[in-house]
């Protein structure tokens, strides 16, 4: 079987920044250990399938797969979905609509972003954080825990996000996904994601990472509307909105890298 595969880096306007995704369009279903298997091969932080929804509320069912395990909210390759979907297939809706595990998500096309409908997980906070949590942030001084989905970790400034230096092996034996957060210099807050448990250490740019940090930063900053950067090597920017308790709004850019043919 022939399949058509995209690459594109998202969350960023410059080719080999921002987090890159691989999209395979589809018109159904492949057996989940097919796309597992693809995303292995791929070994990106995710790769994105999507195929024609039957349900007149979405355009399309979408899934994502580390290269371990599928998850059940990913930010930066629906970006990267949409930007294909608009770019390359001439989708002609200024809006479309993606039905996942997570619920419908919207993408709109708004001047140069596009902008994600996301759910808004706000965290609540954490004591009973595993104790070996510091020595596997490299022996980081933890000011606040809190988690949703994943361990939301405050740390004293921009300068010690920077500085962590994880130790993968730790992470992975705890089983968490873990985002280090601070309030930023140049932007709102920054921030870092690691999630060795799914096959990624490091992940570059974490869209969904930003359900949890929006409604906390927004919470503890007072502001509906900021700006964040991810702080991993190829770095990412983020444009976020509060929207309401249910809702955030995640934007950024794509650029496209590749566009070939794989078989299965």
């Amino acid at each position: 079987m022939e399949l058509t595969i995209y690459q594109a880096d998202a969350f960023t306007t410059q080719l080999f920044s921002g987090n890159p995704a691989a999209v395979i369009p589809l018109q159904q279903w492949l057996p989940d250990d097919t796309m597992q298997n693809i995303a292995a091969e791929n070994n990106l932080s995710e790769t994105v399938f999507f195929v024609p929804s039957g349900d007149a509320a979405s355009d399309f069912d979408i899934r994502w797969f580390t290269p371990e395990v599928e998850i059940n909210l990913c930010g930066h390759a629906t970006l990267a979905s949409a930007f294909i979907l608009f770019s390359q297939l001439h989708f002609e809706k200024e809006t479309i609509v993606f039905s996942s595990k997570s619920g419908l998500l919207k993408v709109v096309q708004q001047n140069d972003m596009l902008v994600l409908d996301f759910p808004s997980w706000k965290p609540l906070p954490k004591t009973d954080y595993p104790e070996m949590l510091s020595t596997a942030l490299g022996q980081a001084f933890i000011v606040e825990v809190f988690q949703y989905r994943d361990l939301l970790v405050v740390l004293e400034n921009e300068a010690a996000v920077v500085a962590c230096e994880p130790d993968f092996t730790l992470l992975k034996k705890m089983g968490e996904k873990v985002i280090i957060t601070a309030k930023g210099n140049d932007v709102d807050f920054v921030s870092r994601f690691f999630a060795p448990s799914a096959g990624v250490d490091e992940d570059p740019v974490t869209g969904s990472a930003h359900s949890q940090l929006i409604p906390f930063w927004s919470e503890r900053l007072q502001k509906t509307d900021m700006a964040a950067k991810q702080l991993s090597k190829r770095g990412g920017t983020i444009y976020c909105k509060q929207v309401d308790e249910n809702r955030v709004l995640i934007g950024g850019n794509c650029v496209l890298y590749m566009a070939g043919k794989c078989w299965i």
